[in-house]
């Protein structure tokens, strides 16, 4: 059952983002383009999103498990540091330059579009590329 909810989730996830323009990289350029040509009707879908996320982050808070019984663990604390500010720079660089985002890159292979696989193809290598230099710190240093 709950392969079964997390699948109906993923296709209303992905619903919403081609619904809301997120899965277009032009949009999304354009919408982060404050000096050109600004679409600020992605403004309005990510507030929606704040709206609706709000309250179930909430009763998230409240429980410890999921309506169907599963752990909900949520993150720790509140620490701002290094390593957050630079993976939240990095991530932003890459969503400026590509006008994608994860999320919106699954949903763009599912579609066929070329730019979604390679841009999700350099994620990879991004991300097996940290997690190789990650191995290569000493224990002290990851948090």
């Amino acid at each position: 059952m709950t392969v079964v909810i997390a699948a109906i989730a993923g296709l209303l996830f992905g619903l919403g983002l081609l619904v809301s323009g997120m899965a277009d990289p032009h949009k999304v350029l354009g919408f982060l383009d404050l000096a050109g040509a600004w679409d600020p009707s992605l403004a309005l879908v990510m507030g929606g999103a704040i709206a609706v996320a709000l309250p179930g982050f909430a009763l998230a808070r409240q429980r410890g498990r999921s309506l169907l019984g599963e752990p909900m663990p949520l993150p720790p604390g509140k620490l701002v540091d290094a390593p957050l500010c630079i993976g939240s720079a990095l991530f932003g660089i890459g969503w400026g330059l590509a006008g994608y985002c994860p999320g919106p890159a699954l949903v763009g292979i599912a579609a066929g579009i070329q730019s979604a696989a390679i841009f999700s193809a350099a994620m990879m290598v991004g991300m097996v590329l940290f997690g190789l230099w990650r191995k290569q710190q000493p224990p002290s240093t990851i948090k």
